[in-house]
């Protein structure tokens, strides 16, 4: 559920729209890392649906998943500082969504890349962490700011995540035709209709740099 409804969901933005960044790069090692590690754990189980999903990927007559050992994980993977700080990330992140799905139940926005909203976040530290991070991109809007400034009395809130309150703002500028971020800068670049980013990216394609 964790994968599918929020690495995964986030992730696929720089997977499918980045050039050759370091953040693709990034995501690409851990989607590897996370695909030997399921794949293994779950072939004792799922024998035959893994032993597929690895040929797939391992093709050839000597190859099986069930010939593989299981990966070890580096024990200071576990990290119970990271953990709390996406913990405070996420928390914030689901005042965000359910805001912002408000918006798309009034048929304000058709999607979240619409929407630039404003954030208030009373906690020094829960606000240090959204500023540390793309919250822009964890949250799937073009655009967020977040602040410390006393939030309005009709900004959004909910009940279990309290100090933090949005103010849902339209973005601004055009739909990227590649993206579909909504920028100031989109039509701007030599690729006709995309933001600089995807410019960059089909320059990088169509060069083969």
């Amino acid at each position: 559920m964790d994968l599918s409804a929020f690495y995964f969901d986030i992730r696929k933005d720089a997977l499918y729209c980045d050039g050759d960044t370091l953040r693709r790069r990034s995501a690409r090692t851990v989607l590897d890392l996370l695909f030997h590690r399921l794949t293994t754990w779950l072939a004792p189980v799922l024998v035959f649906t893994m032993e597929e999903v690895w040929l797939e990927r391992f093709g050839g007559e000597d190859s099986s998943v069930h010939l593989v050992d299981m990966p070890e994980t580096p024990a200071d993977w576990l990290d119970p500082a990271l953990a709390a700080k996406w913990a405070s990330v996420r928390a914030a992140r689901r005042v965000v969504t359910s805001a912002l799905e408000v918006q798309r139940t009034d048929k304000v926005i058709g999607a979240s890349l619409e929407a630039a909203p404003v954030v208030h976040v009373a906690d020094a530290d829960q606000r240090a962490a959204l500023q540390s991070v793309s919250f822009e991109d964890v949250a799937i809007t073009s655009d967020i700011s977040v602040t410390g400034d006393p939030a309005p009395a009709e900004a959004f809130r909910m009940p279990e995540a309290e100090g933090v309150a949005v103010v849902f703002e339209k973005a601004e500028g055009g739909k990227c035709a590649r993206c579909w971020k909504v920028l100031p800068d989109v039509g701007s670049h030599a690729t006709p209709g995309v933001c600089k980013r995807c410019d960059e990216a089909v320059r990088e394609m169509d060069t083969g740099v």
